[in-house]
Formats: structure tokens, C-alpha cells, sequence
């Protein structure tokens, strides 16, 4: 037999063994072409919508190609946000490929992803100005690079990452596999990405939101908190994202649905990193049904599978429409767009003329009955999820169906309880030793 051909057969062997770690049965059609591309050809544009897997479409064949005994970058992949770097990170940890995986970005000490970094990992995730500054400190080599991943890169250029991506790109070997995703199409591509003759693969046209439903909700006042209150009655106990224009905008937002006792998290740029990373932990762990968020949430972060959006504000340009709608009605499931317009509004031409909604009284979402608690140590303490389940099984008394979501971080953890065992947790786990180390225990 062909030498090839035992690297196929184990290649395919790990691929599945990593589909099965996931839990995903089969790969969509535009996975499957990013698998049969990606690693074949030397540029490679993959678009397509939000939410259709494009992370594993491009991961799972790079992994393939990198060489598990060489103690170095091989994989760089550059990201507009720290979020997105974060959940990328996430994904290619869970796939249990045996590689070094680490994710530096902006907000987080420089002293740490030297730590980090001392060893370098096989697959480095960044924001462009950290990646850009660990090269001019010259942190890592980056001779060995063979595979460069653009993720959403219109959003990098877009938020003023074009110098830093520059010289990033012009420091990489000349060989370098490239790899550029995005959800939005006929983009302008920059000179200095280098771009010859790339293979589009393009989903963007097959989009994933057939399942979208898209309707107006009409408010007769210029306020439109009241309405909001009103569809948030109609709607009921889903959840959902709420999409402001402003930061000042989703401050009031959140005072208004705190004055009705409706529970919520709230996400956008002037947050501090953790306090944002702690929203969507809550978010993710269904802590909270609702979160409000700026377009920083349109797009590049990991949240569940939601089952509807509103648009409080009306989005400026279509791109954000479409990036907005895309947290909904993903991998072909339903979902549904409320615009929420003061009846002088205009909508814009991309919206279209969406049926108008006419609302019924209900209940108001309800507290969900769970709690977020803080762990202050993680994976650099050498604590895995199975330690912290042990704890809170051994220690803390909990039944199987009382543990929720946990989320193991570098130097942290997040753990989803019960709100009614929240006082006895605190108790029995503050200060208790793991792994020769006291944990700090608090509630988020």
C-alpha cells in the first residue's frame, strides 16, 4: 500500500474520532468542501453565514496537516475580537487533538501569554495588534507558520487592525497557506494580503437562515420600552438577544427591564474583558435568558442556540442585519428577527416589509433557577472539568442533574449550580484545596 494512503486512512480515522469527541454526527455541505480544499490549496476564501460551523470547517483539516512533534507555531489564526479568539481557542481544545492550543489578545496581562507562549503551542489565536506586538517583542518564531487563518477578516479591517494584519502577513513565511472567512460577500480585499488566485467556497448564497422568520413589531410612541416590555410579554420564557445601537441605549434598556424584574446580562465594548466574558458565560450556562448586546455580539462569539433576536434599534447597514439575524435560526433550525420601529420610522430597503406582529398578553421571561459561581483557579492550575465536577459531586452533595455548564479558562472557572444550593456551596467549597491549590469560591 501507498505510503499516502495509511496518512489518509489515519487522517480520516482522527477526523471522525473528533467529530464523535464533539457530538456532530456529520458535517454540512459547506464543511465538506472546506474539508476536501482547505490544505489541498494554497489560498482558500471561505464564505458563509453566521452560524453554519465555519470554525470546525476550517480547523478540522489544518489540524491534519501539522506536525505533533515540532515545538512551535504552526497555525497562526488572527480574529477581530477577543470573544471570538476566546470560543476558537474553545472549539480547538474540545476537539482533543493532542496540539498545544493558546489564545493571546488585548485586555490580558502581556506576562501571561509569555507564560504561555514559553512553550509555544502549536495553534496560536489572536487579536492582530497582540499577535503584532509578541512579534515585535519577538515572543515567538514565526518561521515555521504554515497555515494563516483570517477569521472574519473584513471585521479586523473594519475596526482598524490593517497596519497591525500588514505586518503580521509580511513577517509570515512566504509559503504560508492562507485561509480567509467571512459572512458578508463581494468584499474588498487588501493588497498587502497577498492574494493570488484563491478558491472561493461559497455558502453565503445557500444561506442557513431559511428557517428565519423576519417580523415588525410597531411601537406607538418614540419610546419604545413599553413595546419592548410588551413583546417580551408575548414572546415568553425563550431566549433571545437584544440588539442596541449604543452602549447609553442598553444602560437604559437594562434599568428599565431591572425596574420589572425581568433578568438579563448585558454585552458590549466599554465593558471590562471579564465582565463581559462573564455575561456570556451566564448566557451560555442559562443563568440568563436575555442578554443585550451592541453589534460587537453580531458576530465572532459563542452563544447557544437562541431563539429569537429583536432589533431595538434599527441596524445602520445591511451587513449588520444580516450578522444580527445570523445569531437565529442557525444550522438550518428555526428562528425568529422582531424589528421592533416607531410607527413614523422608515425601515430601510434591505429590511424589506416584514409581516407587523400583533401582540398578545403574557408572562414576562422568569428567573431560570440558576446561578453562575466563580472558581478562582483553571487549566494552568492543571484543574480539568472532571476535578470540578468531582468537588461539587463529593463535596458540594450535588446530584448529576444539579451540575450545570462548566467553563474551564486559563486562570478561572465557571460553574453553573442550582440558585436554591448556592448558600450551601459557598460553605462547603470556599477555600476548599484542589489540586494543592485553595479555590476561591464566589457567586458571579
Amino acid at each position: 500500500m501507498h505510503p499516502t494512503s495509511n496518512i489518509m486512512k489515519h487522517t480520516i480515522k482522527d477526523q471522525q474520532a473528533i467529530l464523535e469527541k464533539l457530538g456532530i454526527t456529520s458535517l454540512n455541505p459547506m464543511q465538506e468542501e472546506a474539508l476536501s480544499v482547505i490544505g489541498q490549496q494554497p489560498e482558500v476564501m471561505l464564505l458563509s453565514p453566521t452560524g453554519t460551523g465555519k470554525t470546525l470547517a476550517f480547523l478540522l483539516p489544518i489540524l491534519a496537516h501539522l506536525d505533533r512533534s515540532l515545538q512551535a507555531v504552526q497555525l497562526l489564526i488572527l480574529t477581530p475580537s477577543r470573544e471570538l479568539a476566546l470560543q476558537i481557542e474553545q472549539v480547538a481544545r474540545e476537539m482533543g487533538s493532542g496540539l498545544k492550543v493558546n489564545a493571546v489578545y488585548g485586555g490580558r496581562r502581556i506576562a501571561n501569554d509569555k507564560e504561555d507562549l514559553r512553550h509555544p503551542p502549536a495553534v496560536l489565536i489572536g487579536t492582530p495588534g497582540r499577535v503584532a506586538d509578541h512579534f515585535q517583542r519577538r515572543t515567538f518564531s514565526p518561521q515555521h507558520i504554515r497555515f494563516v487563518v483570517l477569521d472574519e477578516f473584513d471585521k479586523s479591517l473594519e475596526i482598524g487592525f490593517t497596519e497591525a494584519m500588514s505586518e503580521i502577513l509580511t513577517a509570515l513565511p512566504p509559503d504560508a497557506n492562507k485561509v480567509l472567512t467571512s459572512a458578508t460577500k463581494g468584499l474588498e480585499i487588501p493588497d498587502f494580503v497577498g492574494l493570488q488566485q484563491p478558491v472561493t467556497i461559497d455558502y453565503l448564497d445557500n444561506s442557513a437562515t431559511n428557517g428565519l422568520a423576519i417580523q415588525a413589531i410597531v411601537s406607538p410612541d418614540k419610546d419604545k420600552l413599553p413595546t419592548l416590555l410588551a413583546a417580551l410579554k408575548h414572546i415568553g420564557d425563550q431566549p433571545g438577544l437584544i440588539f442596541c445601537n449604543f452602549r447609553d441605549a442598553i444602560e437604559r434598556v437594562s434599568a428599565f427591564l431591572t425596574e420589572n424584574g425581568v433578568p438579563h446580562g448585558c454585552f458590549h465594548g466599554a465593558m471590562e474583558q471579564f465582565d463581559r466574558e462573564r455575561a456570556l458565560v451566564q448566557f451560555r450556562n442559562g443563568t440568563y435568558q436575555l442578554l443585550l448586546a451592541t453589534d460587537l455580539a453580531a458576530r465572532g462569539i459563542d452563544v447557544p442556540e437562541i431563539q429569537f433576536i429583536i432589533h431595538y434599534h434599527l441596524p445602520t447597514r445591511a451587513e449588520e442585519f444580516t450578522h444580527r439575524n445570523g445569531r437565529t435560526a442557525r444550522m438550518k433550525r428555526t428562528g425568529t428577527a422582531y424589528v421592533l420601529h416607531w410607527d413614523q420610522e422608515t425601515l430601510p430597503d434591505f429590511i424589506g416589509s416584514p409581516t407587523t406582529l400583533s401582540l398578545t398578553e403574557g408572562q414576562l421571561p422568569s428567573p431560570t433557577g440558576w446561578t453562575t459561581l466563580f472558581l478562582s483557579g483553571g487549566r494552568r492550575d492543571k484543574i480539568s472539568k472532571a476535578d470540578i465536577a468531582g468537588l461539587f459531586f463529593k463535596q458540594g452533595q450535588l446530584k448529576p442533574d444539579e451540575l450545570g455548564l462548566i467553563e474551564l479558562k486559563q486562570d478561572c472557572s465557571f460553574v453553573a449550580v442550582p440558585s436554591k444550593r448556592v448558600k450551601f456551596l459557598l460553605r462547603e467549597l470556599d477555600n476548599y484545596k484542589l489540586k494543592k491549590r485553595k479555590l476561591r469560591v464566589t457567586e458571579v
